[in-house]
């Protein structure tokens, strides 16, 4: 069902309603009353007319990329490793394959485990973005991308459903794991994010071992970097699936209380000093236990923009959606109208998992409240064969 305002009841839906119960001067009395009845009913007639019949994108098998339905239920913790380039069957080798599924499976290993032990969803999710943030693979923590100076400046935040409460760093240079300082300014600041030197030296003072800024070197980013020097500005348009992802959670624990963390290095080639959505709540991260869990990876501009993950939860709470449409609505219609692609998962209170993603592809995965674990890292692992 779209918002109300979108739909206006026909003229003729009223003028109809109109002339049926208002006969004479003594019906006239109930004429707001009825008048009112009829936009109701026009409404709900409009909305119908607006909608139409599902397309077959719409009415998808469950975990299509771009259908509406949900892409599991019964999940506790979902991950995911960034949206871009899709891997490709024919051109994936066994060895690759398996190091994506090993790290989203590790990731999601992690964060069932404080599940498990009775922790909380803080915890899980702080637990499931570690493993991706010390896996080179992924464009996070140890893998993070360049910056055009050839530093390194690394995002992340934190949000618990339960209170709303969130924490976030942006442009940190010497945290080993962003999503842990993250948590750590959620829990012992009055503050939502730090930036830059200052959160270098809070994560150091709150017992985070810090790193030099060579410990994010690897050779696959250096030449993601030289191949963005090499074709301008205009690289950034059209950066490697790697070099846009970002990684992030979102958790269910047993006493129902969601809660969500994201966290990347950004875009490869960025100019130094440049935020994106990871770290900021209500555009790459959101948790409210009324309504869902969300970490959003992509252009970051266009999910700033949008409010993309805020607004996932407000077409939640208060357009009646379900999670996988509003997820839906907000990657395959809002954003690509702002001009930009990308990807979320989310997570409601019942479990219900959505997975949307409007590039080519996106590395995610979950686990079931039973411990069964899934990875997807091919698009037609969504129902998809093609490009996004």
């Amino acid at each position: 069902m779209r918002h109300l305002r979108h739909a206006r009841p026909s003229t003729h839906s009223l003028l109809s309603c109109h002339s049926r119960h208002v006969r004479s001067r003594h019906a006239r009395p109930w004429l707001v009353p009825v008048l009112a009845l009829c936009a109701v009913a026009g409404l709900s007639q409009g909305s119908a007319a607006q909608n139409g019949p599902a397309t077959s994108r719409e009415t998808a098998a469950a975990g299509d990329g771009y259908g509406t339905a949900p892409a599991a239920r019964h999940v506790v913790l979902a991950v995911h490793g960034g949206a871009g380039t899709a891997l490709r069957r024919e051109d994936t080798d066994p060895a690759k394959e398996k190091a994506y599924r090993d790290g989203l499976a590790g990731a999601l290993r992690a964060g069932a485990r404080v599940l498990r032990r009775g922790g909380d969803s803080v915890a899980a999710v702080e637990a499931a973005v570690r493993v991706l943030e010390d896996d080179p693979l992924f464009n996070a923590g140890r893998g993070a991308v360049f910056t055009d100076d050839a530093g390194h400046e690394l995002d992340a935040s934190v949000m618990r459903g339960s209170d709303l409460a969130a924490g976030g760093v942006t442009a940190v240079r010497h945290v080993r794991n962003p999503v842990s300082a993250a948590r750590l300014v959620m829990e012992r600041t009055p503050h939502v994010l730090l930036a830059g030197e200052a959160a270098d030296a809070f994560a150091v003072r709150e017992g985070l071992r810090p790193v030099t800024q060579d410990y994010y070197w690897t050779q696959q980013r250096w030449d993601e970097l030289m191949k963005a020097k090499g074709h301008g500005t205009a690289a950034l348009a059209k950066t490697p699936a790697g070099a846009m992802g970002t990684v992030g959670a979102v958790a269910r624990d047993g006493r129902g209380h969601l809660a969500a963390a994201t966290s990347t290095g950004g875009r490869t080639n960025k100019m130094a000093g440049r935020v994106g959505d990871s770290p900021v709540v209500g555009a790459g991260t959101y948790a409210d236990d009324r309504t869902a869990a969300v970490s959003a990876t992509g252009h970051g501009e266009v999910f700033l923009r949008g409010a993309a993950a805020a607004t996932l939860s407000h077409l939640v709470e208060f357009g009646g959606r379900d999670v996988a449409s509003a997820a839906h609505e907000v990657v395959r219609q809002r954003l690509p109208r702002l001009g930009g692609t990308g990807g979320l998962v989310a997570l409601d209170p019942r479990g219900t998992y959505a997975a949307p993603y409007s590039t080519e592809g996106m590395l995610h995965g979950y686990v079931t409240e039973d411990g069964r674990v899934v990875t997807r890292v091919f698009p037609d692992e969504d129902g998809r064969g093609g490009k996004g």
